[in-house]
């Protein structure tokens, strides 16, 4: 299964670089290392479903209605209990091509359950990134305090000196 990690690359894989959003995932080969990271086979219709998946993930992080696709991606698959030496395994009954689509869907799922509301899109708006906030007030707003952070916090700095009148 994928993990935290593994979806946070997938989420953020859509960054903006000087203003202009960018899809890393669009390059055939850069998305092939990434599935070859996580045990895929590297075809065209594997790209396909992820790309789709995390699509319809980026929607449903950022507020907007994924339940359609989300629906799509998942359509006819199951899990099914399999005893074994540790106990009951749940095994992924999918077909290989959307096995690790469904398996990051099944990975924000398991983030929304186990972190509820921790998961969300950077407070800059002109940034496409997401977060995972693992503060234990979470109160964490930028994706990187280094760029966003600073880069909003000066702005709002220049704004107040502008309105503050000179003596």
């Amino acid at each position: 299964m994928l993990d935290d990690q593994a979806l946070l690359q997938a989420l953020n894989s859509t960054p903006v670089v000087d203003g202009r959003r960018q899809d890393l995932w669009r390059d055939d080969h850069e998305l092939d290392r990434w599935v070859r990271e996580h045990g895929g086979s590297c075809g065209d219709e594997e790209r396909r479903w992820l790309r789709a998946a995390r699509d319809a993930l980026q929607a449903a992080g950022s507020g907007a209605s994924a339940e359609p696709r989300l629906r799509h991606v998942l359509a006819g698959v199951r899990k099914v209990p399999q005893p074994g030496p540790a106990g009951v395994e749940w095994q992924l009954e999918v077909p290989p091509e959307r096995r690790l689509a469904v398996e990051l869907v099944l990975a924000w799922a398991d983030v929304e359950e186990r972190m509820p509301g921790r998961l969300r899109p950077c407070g800059n708006p002109e940034c496409r990134l997401f977060l995972l906030d693992r503060s234990r007030a979470n109160t964490a707003r930028w994706c990187s305090m280094k760029t966003c952070g600073n880069r909003l916090k000066a702005r709002r700095h220049q704004a107040r000196a502008r309105e503050t009148p000179q003596s």
